[in-house]
């Protein structure tokens, strides 16, 4: 059976610390919970 890659973004303003980092984190354990694969990446695309 084929399986379909989806994609999650979690986008920010320009503050620092809005937690985005751990709401990401904490989506990606709740999807792993469901037994779900899940791979992280952080992109910094700063001018």
């Amino acid at each position: 059976m084929a399986t379909t890659t989806k994609h999650i973004f979690v986008t920010g303003g320009v503050a620092s610390s809005l937690g985005k980092g751990l709401t990401a984190s904490s989506l990606g354990n709740l999807l792993r919970a469901r037994g779900l694969r899940v791979t992280m990446q952080k992109l910094d695309p700063y001018l």
